[in-house]
């Protein structure tokens, strides 16, 4: 008889062992299935609750007055548009948003407003994002709170700043900030109205560098972005940035801490159901040895036995974790819960030979134990 056959005739007969050892693994990998899942999902809910917060990093111009900068959120002096492209033309800086803007405080209508040109958004080559903020086409404007109240502006109108003439898209809500004195407009509207051709204010971006254990970002930061913009000041939002930081690092710990305690026990789950097979199958294992059935023959009815177990386990696990998953992950990643809460089918073609690696080592020690008795002893017993 085929040790295959012969290892399919064991599951039948001792089912109980064997649904014993399934579940077992299919605890381990939906443990697994469910953290990893989770652990993902709150990294991206966390970026997306962090980017309300703003952007975390500010580059402006080496002349610029970093106090007044401070002070007013707006750079006194202006650096050339090429260097929004030189950045994010540089694979060695890790970036999720590229922002320039173009920023000044003028008259207008007999109050103090700030000008503000915005290019579109920048997202890494084959990751695109959801922009942080509206992106605003040549020849419209938004318009702050506190500019439409006083002014009666309203959706639809046309406004003239300096000359230029443009649509207002839309009266923004109230801020409580400098936000709600500002005109906003596109980059090239503004250089017109400002007459700075080919200039820009600060460049703004989200997550320029992954943050290192033991390491100051800014000091990285400085030096990285330093060598490609030469002549620039990097400031970081140190708040957003730790904030954004300590969240990810923090559900990565809490994953790390738990799921070897799951993996544990359920190897010592599989070792102890194989001692008691082993016991079961003494006196079959001392007839098998008599007919002359090898060490190598008896360890893979083990062993195959084991792996059965494992694919078995890998498969219901992976589809008990990720339903677990996808009907809790929604209620509590509400924001992201459409793009967030996914299965990772990476992890269940990983699941597919570490799961059946696992119950073969959870095994080995009582399969061992089983190929080392002696036939003539267990035979004379019975």
């Amino acid at each position: 008889m085929s040790t295959i056959k012969m290892i399919f005739k064991e599951l039948w007969h001792r089912k109980v062992n064997f649904l014993l050892g399934v579940l077992a693994v299919t605890t381990a990998v939906a443990f697994y299935v469910a953290f990893q899942t989770a652990a993902r999902a709150s990294n991206r809910e966390t970026a997306r609750l962090m980017l309300s917060m703003g952007y975390n990093l500010h580059i402006i111009a080496g002349g610029a007055d970093v106090g007044h900068f401070l002070m007013t959120g707006v750079a006194d002096e202006t650096m050339p548009e090429a260097h929004l492209e030189t950045l994010a033309n540089q694979k060695n800086i890790s970036y999720n948003h590229l922002l320039a803007t173009l920023e000044k405080q003028i008259p207008w209508r007999n109050l103090q407003v700030i000008l503000t040109g915005l290019t579109p958004e920048i997202c890494p080559p084959g990751r695109k994002k959801p922009p942080m903020i509206f992106q605003v086409d040549p020849g419209t404007a938004y318009v702050g709170y506190q500019l439409g109240q006083q002014l009666g502006i309203k959706q639809g109108d046309t406004i003239e700043v300096n000359g230029l003439s443009l649509k207002v898209v839309k009266c923004l809500a109230e801020t409580g900030g400098m936000d709600d004195m500002r005109i906003q407009c596109h980059l090239s509207d503004a250089q017109h109205i400002l007459d700075a051709p080919e200039q820009i204010s600060e460049i703004q971006a989200v997550d320029c560098l992954c943050f290192l254990e033991g390491a100051d970002p800014v000091d990285i930061l400085r030096k990285q972005i330093g060598a490609i913009l030469p002549g620039t000041q990097i400031l970081q939002a140190k708040s957003v940035a730790d904030a954004r930081a300590k969240q990810r690092r923090m559900v990565y710990k809490v994953f790390n801490v738990m799921l070897p305690f799951v993996i544990v026990a359920c190897g010592v789950w599989i070792a102890v159901l194989t001692v008691m097979n082993v016991r079961e199958r003494q006196t079959e294992i001392g007839l098998l040895r008599a007919l002359g059935y090898g060490t190598g023959k008896i360890g893979g009815l083990f062993l195959g036995k084991a792996l059965l177990i494992g694919l078995f386990g890998a498969m219901v696990g992976f589809l008990l974790g990720a339903g677990l998953a996808l009907m809790v992950g929604p209620e509590i990643f509400r924001l992201t819960a459409r793009t967030t809460v996914q299965p990772e089918w990476p992890v269940f073609w990983r699941g597919l030979y570490t799961a059946p690696l696992f119950a073969m080592i959870a095994s080995f020690i009582p399969m061992m134990i089983a190929v080392s008795y002696d036939p003539a002893t267990t035979l004379r017993e019975e």
